[in-house]
């Protein structure tokens, strides 16, 4: 099944993925997860910590055929209030040689009342279900990007396990400029005054980008110490092209996979060092096996997320990641997953 998605258009292939994993034709690798791979984060307990990454399933259809694949988590989104179409195809490109994806999908997603349907029959058909997330974004065509996000914590918060704010997408024009400070802080303080009003309170994040300067990632990371924000995903894709062979290396869009592994690495490990290990981190970008998932728990993460990897080794690799994770945590020395977080250079 792999091998024949991969020989179709990377669009057309992603859209046969997820119509598989709704209809139930995913292989099923759920096991036992190894003890040492468990964690409490953010209140939740995870039974590991590999999870699939926002971008992937914008309309929550597939988080059933998810589930069997072993994933400690899903996050579903990004999703917007009102549906929209995104930007025009092709939009999606393979750099083989370089391990990576360019994107610029633009959220394109059914909006959120199709999202919540689909989101709440999923998730009543799971008998044991992984911890589930919802990402958020903000409508291309929105007066006013805040009231997006309103809108949307206010309908998330009654299904969503955590709820992530995506203010990072390069693929929405001036989305981005909600990470510089004040943006933020208003950004996130509103939020999280809307999420405190609800019964339901799930965690809430921040996903910023791979792209900001030191300085931006300190005064995020201060930020969300100050409200008190449960975490930041770090990182989303990114806007530069380093060292690509592929003939699409030009592509307009957001780089994911291998080249980003390093840069996301960094921020991670900048954000953990800066905080002191205060701010709860997801690493994402660049994660293909239980090595480069290690690389960035030792840089201060807490749980990571995969995307690209799976396009390209298919969905053994979850199951592989977790493997070659616990047999690294065993070989090491460590006794659970949280006592290796931050253990880089010590």
């Amino acid at each position: 099944m792999h091998k024949l998605l991969y020989n179709l258009s990377p669009e057309t292939a992603h859209n046969l993925a997820i119509w598989a994993l709704h209809n139930g034709l995913a292989p099923d690798y759920r096991e036992s997860d190894d003890p040492i791979l468990a964690s409490e984060i953010f209140g939740l307990k995870f039974t590991n910590p590999i999870g699939m990454a926002a971008g992937f399933d914008k309309n929550a259809r597939a988080i059933n055929g998810l589930a069997k694949l072993g994933f400690g988590f899903v996050e579903a989104g990004s999703v917007t209030p009102r549906q929209q179409a995104g930007n025009p195809k092709p939009r999606i490109f393979r750099l083989t040689e370089d391990e990576a994806i360019i994107n610029r999908l633009g959220f394109n997603n059914a909006g959120i009342e199709e999202f919540l349907k689909n989101y709440a029959a999923s998730t009543a058909k799971l008998k044991t279900k992984p911890i589930l997330g919802i990402n958020i974004g903000a409508n291309k065509d929105s007066e006013n990007f805040y009231d997006d996000y309103l809108i949307l914590i206010e309908r998330a918060t009654p299904l969503a396990d955590y709820i992530t704010v995506n203010i990072s997408s390069p693929n929405t024009p001036g989305l981005r400029d909600l990470q510089k400070k004040e943006a933020i802080a208003k950004l996130l303080k509103d939020v999280l005054e809307i999420r405190n009003a609800q019964k339901r309170k799930p965690p809430l994040l921040v996903k910023i980008a791979p792209d900001l300067t030191d300085e931006e990632v300190f005064a995020i990371t201060d930020i969300a110490q100050e409200l008190k924000l449960d975490g930041i995903i770090a990182t989303n894709t990114t806007i530069k092209r380093p060292h690509l062979t592929n003939i699409s290396a030009n592509e307009t869009g957001g780089l994911s996979g291998k080249p980003l592994r390093d840069t996301a690495t960094e921020i991670i490990r900048k954000i953990y060092s800066h905080s002191n290990g205060a701010v709860k981190i997801i690493g994402v970008g660049g994660v293909a096996s239980g090595e480069d998932a290690f690389e960035k728990i030792a840089a201060g993460a807490s749980l990571v997320q995969i995307y690209t990897s799976l396009i390209y080794k298919g969905p053994r690799v979850v199951r592989d990641i977790k493997h070659e994770l616990a047999a690294i945590l065993k070989q090491r020395g460590f006794k659970n997953l949280q006592s290796a977080i931050g253990t880089a250079g010590k």
